[in-house]
């Protein structure tokens, strides 16, 4: 006989019933009432002004009323509704009690009724409309990458700010993205489809719908959801860019997803292959690390492409620019190729950061430290581009066969300062986690710049600088 352990499951159950018959107790219902009151919702002035009109068109109805009171003095029905057997003063105030209640029950139901379509289930409207002031006055953050770094350093700073744009390399030509580039014309869509799901409220299942792809025996085979969906758009709105950012507003991202060019690219590489010592030209993104070798350079065709004009507008309205992490070689670099993107990074004010990967990426950074990341960007760029560089330094046990994992050290000379934290997935040692990464980088930003309004209390990690 098995001795059955305590598991657990029925308090949790029973907890969760508690919680749900909860929701209407009169306590709870009235903090939610006082929370309208909290500083910068915004709604106190428009309750008094509220108050103000409701008061003017009280002291209009009084005027007619009190005609018609002087007119029928004897008048049961008047003596009734004036509340003539109480005292003058009781009836001032029950009168007043009773208009104000009418008032804050009419405000909380048409607020309710109104905002019905943005309030996800088990949040209040009140805590709807908290957050969205909240995330309205973030920091306005510019990222630039690609790939699943991108998405992840998105994913963990949407809960910081709604002031997010995410500049996206467009030069993929592989899988769904480049046989809708070859066939439709359009740059590839994959990178983009990935950031506005990171960027979505529900983000479980529109990350599932947009990267469902069809069976390969189906006429769609091989395509995913979110780029028909994207090319879809840019057919009906003219454009590509235009059909990214209506995605984006019809999603409910918080922040928005720009191209870095609007023009046809094409990413080349030479290389230094592996086995024979030979260099060679590679062309196209996708087929760059499936040769093994050493990357010297990569080049766009054509190399001076125009950058799309919402794209350096976010970069010099920025409170701060992260670029990385991401593949350093087809996504991030691609991004700075670019012309006007480097120029407008240089000439903005922001606090301008580079995030090394937690671990290389076979085919393209076999090897690589920290520094040799940095250089990569200073060889292709002329300049680091950046105030500071963060890198993980949580190394991980066991990693994929050939991946290491991307270290700093005391040694490496760069042009810039070093802070290494931990910011290593746990559950993915190849990655970094989300949550700790955007802490991290809205906790340099509040150091830079001085407190913020919009950073969360409590004590950060603790790190170890190296410079």
């Amino acid at each position: 006989m098995t001795r059955l352990g305590y598991s657990g499951i029925v308090d949790s159950v029973q907890k969760s019933a508690n919680g749900l018959r909860s929701n209407g107790h009169p306590q709870r219902r009235w903090r939610l009432i006082a929370r309208w009151l909290e500083p910068g919702l915004g709604v106190k002035r428009w309750i008094a002004l509220l108050t103000f009109g409701t008061t003017l068109i009280g002291l209009g109805m009084a005027v007619i009323l009190l005609d018609v009171y002087r007119a029928y003095p004897n008048s049961p029905v008047m003596a009734f509704l004036s509340l003539r057997a109480l005292p003058r003063e009781l009836r001032a105030v029950l009168l007043g009690s009773i208009g104000v209640l009418f008032i804050i029950w009419a405000i909380l139901r048409l607020n309710r009724a109104l905002l019905a379509p943005y309030v996800r289930p088990g949040h209040s409207v009140v805590e709807a409309v908290s957050e969205h002031r909240r995330l309205g006055r973030g920091p306005k953050i510019v990222a630039i990458g690609g790939g699943t770094g991108l998405s992840t350093l998105l994913r963990g700073l949407k809960d910081h700010t709604g002031n997010l744009t995410a500049i996206v390399s467009v030069a993929d030509d592989g899988g769904s993205s480049g046989r809708l580039r070859r066939s439709l014309g359009l740059p590839p869509p994959g990178d983009i489809r990935a950031c506005i799901a990171a960027l979505s409220h529900d983000e479980a299942l529109l990350t599932q719908l947009f990267r469902y792809r069809f069976r390969e025996d189906e006429e769609l085979g091989g395509h995913s959801f979110g780029n028909l969906f994207i090319a879809a758009l840019s057919s009906v709105t003219g454009s590509f860019e235009e059909g990214v950012i209506e995605a984006g507003r019809l999603l409910g991202i918080r922040g928005q997803v720009i191209p870095a060019t609007a023009s046809e690219i094409q990413l080349l590489a030479d290389k230094t292959l592996a086995t024979t010592s030979e260099a060679v030209r590679i062309e196209g993104e996708s087929r760059i690390p499936t040769i093994p070798g050493r990357i010297n350079r990569v080049q766009l065709e054509p190399n001076d492409p125009p950058a799309y004009p919402l794209a350096l507008q976010a970069i010099l309205n920025a409170d701060l620019i992260v670029i990385g992490p991401g593949s350093l070689f087809t996504s991030i670099i691609p991004n700075l190729l670019v012309p006007d993107i480097a120029k407008a990074i240089e000439a903005s004010r922001a606090y301008k950061l580079f995030v090394c990967n937690v671990a290389t990426q076979p085919g393209e950074t076999d090897h690589l430290g920290c520094c040799e990341h940095v250089g990569a960007i200073m060889a292709h760029v002329g300049s680091p581009l950046v105030d500071l560089v963060v890198v993980n330094d949580n190394l991980p046990d066991e990693l994929p066969d050939r991946v290491q994992a991307v270290k700093a050290s005391v040694e490496d000379e760069l042009p810039c300062p070093l802070y290494a934290t931990d910011l290593l997935d746990e559950s993915q040692p190849t990655r970094h986690d989300a949550g700790k990464l955007a802490h991290a980088l809205i906790t340099l930003l509040e150091e830079h710049t001085g407190p913020l309004e919009w950073v969360t209390n409590g004590e950060f990690a603790k790190t170890n600088s190296v410079s």
